[in-house]
């Protein structure tokens, strides 16, 4: 070791020493502050610069952390250590990035202490992201307008699936159902005529999880394969992710039991001409779950950033998952969600994020992960029946990039179920299925090329032309042409 390396470690292992001394005292005095509340199973939430850490009933607290690059991991355990602390997961996709807990407590001067050591590029608190229903206005209609035939169904392309509920799918085909504009859909039946999608396009779900028993989806599902090992992480262990991942529980069950996930999943691909309940835009594809959030739809950007994670291992290691599909969001920013968004992209992943139910410009009000300004990313508003923006949906001229339809959406639900709901998270499984469906027939396109197809590929509206970057709503036909 020459003298100037030296001289930097005797330096770093100094700072690291004063560092713990200096705020040891403080420690136990916030320590001792916060123990009753917390053995009462309270929430405590400690502002500091970044935002709240929260420390939930069992006392633990997270936070996400990126170290400098050139950071070695011997010096960031000798950091760690010399705070008390826990290195509970590295991030692998991203290059110094660490889940950091202590059973204690992370208090505000520890967090202080952290982020003025020069080797930490940024440290952010494990925020919270829940699932929101959108308040519905005028854009559902509870009379129902049978003045149709079902002969119109099909005379756009010349043959439908014979899914028993397919004439109520209006977003793939609006033949006027419930007084609904006719034609006012993405045009699945000619893009079918071009492909029913691939059971080679894997689509990741990134939600509640999948419930991959449901006899509509069991057909789609992706199943890890014979020759591909199980997962493992070197801090979480060997992960058997026969059906996917549940990063919330750290295991290979991504069983849904909240319905959100599943609903998600069947409009991306829910098994067409089966003869069963509905058709999903794909009717081949694999559904690959991923579970960040509990049966309450309550989640963490550490559990979304090891799922991404996750993906990114699966795809190196020759998963074709070309696609993340994510209905939720929050107005909180997460330097290291994005990171991780970031990396999937380098991967060849497309991330598909709903733009959020607030009615809000997201050009002033910015909606994450949807408003990341990443290359892979593409946020995605609501449409109703009637080709109008849902009075819900979020929107942005700069900053969402096209609509799909999301009201009264008829999709999979959990035992087996159907059910409607609506929301940008309806809206955003719609295009990640037409992603897709382009994938089924040109599976070399870039991430690049992929999002472009996607933005142009629209139904240009004239109210959506100061609502949106490409002022249209997704049009799976003219998405699979031959270009």
């Amino acid at each position: 070791m020459n003298r100037h390396n030296f001289l930097g470690h005797l330096t770093l292992a100094l700072a690291v020493i004063m560092v713990a001394a200096f705020i040891g005292q403080m420690r136990s005095w916030e320590k001792e502050r916060i123990a009753r509340p917390a053995q009462t199973g309270s929430t405590i939430r400690l502002g500091d610069q970044a935002g709240a850490i929260q420390i939930d009933q069992s006392g633990e607290a997270e936070v996400l952390v990126r170290f400098k690059r050139g950071i070695s991991e011997e010096q960031i355990e000798t950091v760690v250590r010399g705070f008390d602390d826990i290195i509970e997961d590295e991030i692998e996709a991203v290059d110094g990035l660490a889940v950091i807990s202590d059973a204690d407590g992370l208090d505000a001067a520890e967090i202080d202490a952290y982020r003025a050591l020069r080797i930490v590029e940024y440290i952010e608190p494990n925020f919270d992201i829940n699932l929101v229903e959108p308040e519905l206005g005028d854009d559902t209609d509870s009379e129902i307008n049978d003045d149709f035939e079902v002969t119109e169904m099909i005379g756009r392309s010349g043959a439908a699936p014979n899914d028993p509920q397919f004439a109520e799918q209006w977003a793939l085909n609006n033949t006027g159902q419930r007084n609904g504009k006719h034609k006012a859909d993405i045009d699945a039946l000619k893009a079918w005529g071009k492909t029913h999608g691939s059971d080679k396009v894997v689509v990741a779900v990134l939600d509640s999880g999948v419930d991959y028993t449901h006899p509509d989806l069991i057909s789609n599902m992706w199943v890890r394969p014979d020759g591909l090992a199980p997962y493992v992480d070197a801090q979480l262990g060997e992960i058997d992710d026969l059906h996917g991942y549940n990063a919330a529980e750290n295991n290979g069950d991504p069983m849904d039991d909240n319905g959100h996930g599943t609903h998600c999943a069947g409009i991306v691909g829910a098994e067409g001409d089966n003869g069963e309940g509905i058709a999903g835009v794909n009717w081949k594809v694999e559904i690959m779950p991923l579970k960040f959030m509990s049966a309450g739809g309550f989640g963490t950007t550490k559990d979304a950033i090891e799922a991404i994670n996750y993906v990114i291992a699966r795809k190196k290691a020759g998963v074709n998952v070309r696609v993340i599909s994510a209905s939720w969001g929050s107005t909180q920013r997460s330097r290291a969600l994005e990171d991780v968004i970031r990396k999937a992209g380098e991967e060849g992943v497309l991330f598909v994020a709903a733009s959020g139910n607030s009615n809000a410009n997201t050009d002033r009000v910015p909606h994450f992960p949807s408003s990341y300004n990443l290359p892979n990313v593409i946020s995605i508003a609501a449409m109703n029946r009637n080709d109008e923006l849902a009075s819900f949906s979020n929107y942005g001229p700069k900053s969402v990039h096209l609509a799909a339809p999301g009201v009264e959406i008829l999709s999979t639900w959990l035992n087996g179920q159907y059910k409607e709901a609506s929301g940008t998270s309806m809206a955003t499984p719609v295009v990640s299925g037409v992603a897709a469906l382009i994938l089924s027939n040109e599976n070399d396109l870039s991430v690049k090329e992929l999002r472009e197809r996607l933005l142009k590929s629209v139904d240009k509206i004239d109210r959506l032309q100061d609502k949106t970057v490409s002022g249209g709503r997704i049009n799976a036909a003219l998405a699979v042409k031959d270009n």
